[in-house]
């Protein structure tokens, strides 16, 4: 079953109400939630949020099957179209707070008080690894971001980036821990990387990334790797253009750690079409160049697209340690994946 669809359990403020029928929704991605709440509110009448997924029956992760999502109303459905159900759990080991009851509420309660809405709060994705609702106001889209405690305070790291160069990074709206307030930024993802891409924002980041070498301001890499004449700073984690704005903003730096910056440059090679591999080593390594010239850049990408994926398999198997049961899902086999991928060809 290539495409997605759903069964929603469905709790209301007066409590558990029973389950839908098989609904079927536009988008194949488990953590695209706000198809599924538009779905929701045709039916039931009253908007909603998902709380977290429960199960999953053919597809492959992260996208397509059946898919049984916990789901939470924001007032009082039809319950009508509702069948009986047994009631899922309150709570579960590692359950992340906007994953239980009344948790996606708290957000946006704290989302209120920075911000006047002009409308609902949209509740845009929903997974292990974060919480996203889009919050319409009158000076445009506001983005309500929620994270594990596992990873970084985006607001923090946001305001170092733009200390040294602030059209790199989102508006912060409003910032506490775990949890970001953040502005639109304007323009197109780059999940259609063109060269212009790569040359607009892999030397405005290097100019970034020297200009905050020095002592660890983030959690150390779990990763080292050789200098080769460049220093350790803030590595965004996962610096791919699905993360890049062709207005020329980044987005998503709760993954940073502080380790060679060369592991930046290793993702995006590995992400990106091969034909975009040749330019992306000349960009990045004349950037660096020309702040550190006694460098070896081109050397420590060769060492750091292994490294990379050293790092995504510490950080995969990370989520797996910290998420709860039902939505390790996501990242089940990813941590051999990664492994698998530095190893030598087998003879």
């Amino acid at each position: 079953m290539s495409e997605r669809s759903f069964v929603a359990l469905v709790s209301t403020p007066s409590g558990f109400a029973g389950r839908t029928d098989v609904i079927e929704v536009g988008s194949r991605w488990w953590p695209d939630t706000e198809p599924v709440n538009e779905a929701l509110q045709r039916l039931l009448g009253v908007e909603t949020d998902v709380l977290r997924l429960v199960s999953v029956e053919g597809g492959r992760a992260p996208a397509g099957g059946l898919v049984t999502y916990h789901v939470e109303t924001r007032a009082e459905p039809d319950r009508s179209c509702l069948k009986p159900a047994d009631e899922p759990a309150a709570d579960a080991p590692h359950r992340l707070p906007w994953a239980r009851l009344g948790g996606p509420a708290e957000l946006l309660n704290w989302a209120d008080a920075h911000v006047e809405r002009t409308g609902p709060a949209v509740q845009v994705k929903s997974w292990n690894l974060s919480s996203v609702h889009r919050l319409p106001t009158a000076n445009g889209p506001a983005w309500l971001k929620a994270v594990p405690p596992f990873f970084a305070n985006e607001g923090e790291v946001i305001g170092m980036v733009a200390a040294h160069d602030p059209g790199l990074v989102p508006e912060v709206l409003a910032s506490a821990p775990l949890r970001v307030l953040l502005g639109q930024a304007d323009g197109e993802a780059c999940w259609d990387t063109r060269p212009e891409h790569i040359t607009e924002v892999v030397p405005r980041w290097v100019a970034v990334q020297n200009a905050l070498a020095g002592e660890p301001r983030v959690r150390p890499c779990p990763v080292p790797m050789p200098d080769f004449g460049l220093p350790d700073t803030l590595v965004h984690g996962d610096f791919h253009p699905g993360n890049w704005f062709d207005s020329g903003v980044v987005i998503d730096w709760s993954d940073v750690v502080w380790g060679h910056p060369a592991l930046d440059a290793g993702r995006l090679i590995e992400f990106c079409r091969p034909e975009l591999g040749d330019l992306i080593r000349e960009v990045w390594s004349e950037a660096w160049l020309r702040h550190r010239p006694e460098s070896r850049p081109l050397a420590a990408l060769d060492t750091a697209r292994r490294a990379a994926h050293l790092l995504l398999a510490v950080q995969y198997q990370q989520f797996l340690d910290n998420i709860e049961e039902s939505e390790r899902i996501y990242h089940e086999g990813d941590p051999q994946r990664h492994l698998r991928a530095v190893l030598p060809p087998a003879r």
